[in-house]
């Protein structure tokens, strides 16, 4: 049977103030830990430690400029564009462009502080 989700959850980001995080389905909102589906409103000059997650991460970018930092370039996403990271690839989110992002991100399995590993 379907499952309506009626609203997010706003979660506090841990180290990523003032990052807007809003979970829909995951292990907060929907206690799902099979998949998570927030979307976040970062502000121009936010910015977030590296991170090599052991989580698949979808991003979709809805309005502004993403910029992801790799270990090997670092690439500029912007509305309309997605980008797909595997387990275990260091990857570094920031939004230094004016305007900041707006951007839905899917994780599998679900995204849990335990298994982000942040710098």
């Amino acid at each position: 049977m379907p499952t309506l989700i009626p609203s997010p959850t706003v979660i506090a980001p841990e180290l990523t103030a003032p990052k807007k995080i809003e979970e829909f389905i995951g292990r907060v909102n929907s206690d799902d830990d099979r998949i998570s589906l927030a979307r976040m409103t970062a502000p121009q000059g936010w910015d977030e430690p590296g991170q090599r997650p052991t989580f698949a991460e979808y991003t979709l970018v809805l309005k502004g400029m993403l910029t992801v930092e790799t270990e090997g370039e670092t690439l500029k996403v912007a509305a309309g564009q997605a980008l797909v990271t595997e387990p275990g690839e260091w990857i570094r989110y920031s939004t230094p462009d004016e305007g900041g992002a707006e951007y839905v991100a899917v994780c599998l399995p679900a995204f849990s502080p335990d298994t982000v590993h942040r710098d």
